[in-house]
């Protein structure tokens, strides 16, 4: 049975509020579930200690048994400190759109044309 340890959905519409549950890979995402391990409300502030709360000790038990963790839980984890932070590979995060770099070289052109209009201008006065 391959253990994941991830979020499930709970609130009303447009008030989420997550259980961290360890859970088969095969249930459904708010379906059965083997342990609840914490909870997840991201309706409150970033600083709060209510935000994001885990039984460390049973996350610790259930990895050690071998289980995954998805990708949004990783990341508590690495916060609370439990985790080695982990590089994630995303070369493209930084890059602007096509239409953004589209825009930039019609500016750059723009202000290259209007840099040499004026010393133009001073050479013929000359």
């Amino acid at each position: 049975m391959a253990i994941k340890i991830r979020l499930a959905r709970g609130g009303s519409k447009k008030r989420p509020f997550y259980r961290i549950v360890a859970a088969d890979s095969r249930m459904p995402r708010d379906g059965r579930f083997v342990e609840k391990l914490g909870t997840y409300s991201p309706l409150l502030p970033k600083d709060s200690e209510d935000r994001v709360k885990m039984d460390v000790e049973r996350i610790q038990y259930w990895l050690g048994q071998g289980a995954q963790t998805t990708d949004r839980v990783a990341r508590f984890l690495e916060a609370a400190g439990v985790t080695a932070k982990t590089e994630r590979a995303n070369p493209k995060k930084g890059a602007p759109g096509k239409k953004a770099q589209d825009r930039a070289e019609e500016k750059a052109a723009k202000a290259a044309a209007a840099a040499e209009a004026p010393a133009d201008e001073e050479a013929s006065a000359e």
